[in-house]
């Protein structure tokens, strides 16, 4: 199964068990964050990351140059606390 497929699957049983005032929250956030103008300001897919440095989870340095010595880099964003 594709990702995609798997990912439409979990939503299809989150959205059959969610209560309703939950799904109303997450839904209102997902319009807002929409209307917010942020997704066209959103890093793409392709897009290229300015070199940058920072500690990893065991505290050790770690530069973007130096990882992508090893091979292609997936980056992840967390938005945060939600």
């Amino acid at each position: 199964m594709k990702l995609q497929q798997q990912l439409d699957a979990y939503k299809k049983g989150f959205v059959a068990k969610a209560p309703k005032a939950t799904l109303e929250t997450m839904r209102g956030a997902t319009r807002a964050l929409a209307e917010s103008g942020l997704v066209e300001k959103a890093v793409k897919v392709g897009d290229r990351a300015p070199g940058f440095s920072l500690m990893d989870s065991a505290g050790q340095r770690v530069t973007l140059a130096g990882l992508l010595t090893r091979g292609p880099l997936v980056l992840a964003f967390y938005r945060g606390k939600w």
